[in-house]
């Protein structure tokens, strides 16, 4: 088996700076006017637009 240098794994890292790891699952309840029932919206967005996604309806 081959052995990688903590160089290439660090530099293999910020290669895939843009991957899944800067993305989280939120879950955000709505509540339905009529029944008075809650349902649940589970969207994976980018960590930085979590705010703006619980601001808005």
């Amino acid at each position: 088996m081959a052995k990688v240098s903590k160089n290439a794994r660090v530099a293999q890292r910020s290669a895939n700076a843009g991957s899944g790891r800067d993305h989280v699952k939120v879950i955000k309840p709505i509540k339905d006017p009529k029944t008075g029932k809650y349902t649940y919206k589970e969207v994976m967005i980018h960590k930085d637009k979590v705010k703006e996604f619980f601001e808005s309806k």
